[in-house]
């Protein structure tokens, strides 16, 4: 019969775990160094557990499995050793539910950035586009009438006639004595029309001050005036219809010829 009152082999007779694996080792005869070699586990940390000092084993986890490939090298059941840590140093931890594979309410777009580069293409387009408008319309304000010195008197407007056959309908005023007369005697008007196509035109008065420049589109008309004189750029003179205070100018030019006037009062006369 025992005396106390623990039976032999209670936990007070067990041999602690480093112990126990110590003392296995030692039987079967194996060094420390053999046993390294053998499980992986460093010198220093295999001498620690023999120590039964598993501070060194990195956690439970780590301790736990360095305890199982222990003990079957020298030949000791590992549940018995795994069990006696888990009640000396705390059971295996609670397992925890695996996060879900795809989590949609944390998964976010990441930003865009900006798109720099499309941004200086699409700048570039439109600057270039812009000068090309401004180019092909002649880059000028509208055409119309426009006045160097007020004059004393408004002329009348020329009567319209029929246009000539093959030419486009525009203001076409009369060569008699009635649009002679409305023009004022004490300056000098001049009126373009773009009969026959489109022309690049400039007007200066007398001073060289530039009165209208740009292109005079085909059916369009533009009039000037002046105290003294005019000076015109014609860039097609062939389509331009041409009127110096009140009288036609016959034959300004050819088609896509360029023709530079000057008009004072009392011409017509080319200058």
């Amino acid at each position: 019969m025992s005396i106390g009152n623990s039976p032999p082999d209670s936990a007070e007779d067990r041999p602690s775990i480093g112990r126990a694996l110590q003392l296995a080792r030692t039987n079967a005869g194996l060094t420390v160094d053999e046993v390294s070699s053998t499980t992986r586990v460093r010198v220093p940390i295999l001498q620690a557990i023999e120590q039964d000092d598993f501070s060194r084993c990195g956690g439970h986890v780590y301790a736990r499995g360095h305890i199982r490939v222990l003990a079957r090298t020298v030949g000791l059941d590992p549940a018995e050793l795994i069990a006696q840590y888990e009640a000396e140093h705390g059971g295996r931890p609670s397992a925890t539910p695996a996060p879900p594979l795809f989590d949609t309410e944390r998964i976010r777009p990441e930003p865009r950035r900006p798109n720099w580069t499309a941004a200086m293409v699409a700048a570039i387009v439109a600057v270039v586009g812009f000068v090309g408008f401004t180019l092909f319309n002649g880059g000028t304000k509208g055409v119309g009438s426009t006045t160097a010195d007020p004059p004393s008197t408004k002329p009348s407007p020329p009567p319209s006639a029929p246009p000539a056959p093959g030419k486009q309908s525009g203001q076409r005023p009369e060569t008699g004595d009635s649009a002679i007369a409305a023009a004022p005697a004490n300056q000098v008007t001049v009126k373009l029309t773009a009969e026959n196509g489109q022309t690049w035109m400039s007007a200066k008065d007398h001073n060289g001050r530039l009165l209208e420049e740009g292109v005079l589109k085909q059916g369009t008309s533009a009039t000037f005036t002046d105290s003294k004189r005019i000076d015109l750029i014609l860039g097609n003179a062939g389509a331009v219809q041409l009127f110096v205070n009140g009288k036609e100018i016959k034959n300004v030019g050819e088609s896509g010829q360029v023709q530079r006037l000057s008009y004072t009062r009392g011409d017509p006369v080319a200058g």
